[in-house]
């Protein structure tokens, strides 16, 4: 009996392990694929295109995938963080927020923006006066995303602070200031909007993938506590 309670333990530990490197591929992943396409994709410039232009043309479809497994990867990381935090400290909030930003990123993904800025090849030299549903949808999907990204982030840093991890609680918090801030430069400042975009997705999404490392180094201690107390019983 106590066997079998050992052995769903650590299948329970290992999944859960597996879930939380979900998140750590989650922005590392996505950029990749941006950065491959950037390289590739002819007429496409991050000094004036959008990284979600990428979602249209005949190869748009391996941006739109990216959105949408990223968003995927999102949610499985929230599992994980659910899975070991629990009901304690930001263990339904933080999680929740992580789950939704992936929803974002789906939404994101399914609903393309409008050609503009002359991307693909052949569309508008300009920015379309008005949008399409497509584009509102994509739209709230980035919305939708890096809020919930924004508020995780606070959510957090209260969580570090509780324990005592002040270093890690500032580093939430630098990260919940500094990526609105970045979107909101970008939101005012339309030539430079893409770079700005792209920077704030590079710290928002990097704080998840450093986030769940912290999360798997967790697990690990508590897999290293309970063998620990195991063998003082024995």
């Amino acid at each position: 009996m106590q066997e079998n309670i050992q052995k769903t333990t650590n299948d329970s530990q290992k999944w859960t392990k597996a879930l939380l490197t979900c998140g750590v591929l989650f922005g590392p992943l996505f950029y990749l694929l941006v950065l491959i396409q950037m390289l590739t994709r002819s007429g496409f410039d991050i000094r004036l295109h959008p990284l979600s232009l990428l979602s249209l043309g005949d190869a748009g479809w391996i941006q739109i995938t990216n959105f949408i497994v990223a968003g995927l990867l999102a949610i499985l990381c929230a599992v994980g963080m659910r899975r070991l935090l629990g009901g304690g400290s930001g263990g339904t909030w933080g999680p929740l927020l992580i789950g939704i930003c992936g929803l974002g990123m789906i939404i994101a993904g399914l609903f393309p923006p409008d050609p503009s800025v002359g991307f693909p090849p052949g569309a508008p030299a300009g920015v379309p006066g008005t949008m399409s549903r497509n584009a509102i949808m994509h739209g709230i999907g980035f919305f939708v995303a890096f809020t919930s990204l924004t508020l995780a982030c606070f959510v957090y840093a209260r969580r570090f602070f509780s324990l005592g991890h002040r270093g890690w609680g500032s580093y939430c918090i630098a990260t919940g200031v500094v990526t609105p801030v970045i979107i909101f430069l970008g939101m005012t400042n339309m030539s430079l909007a893409s770079i700005f975009f792209a920077i704030a997705g590079i710290v928002a999404l990097g704080w998840v993938a450093v986030i769940s490392l912290k999360m798997i180094m967790e697990l690990r201690d508590q897999i290293k506590k309970n063998l620990l107390q195991k063998n003082t019983l024995i």
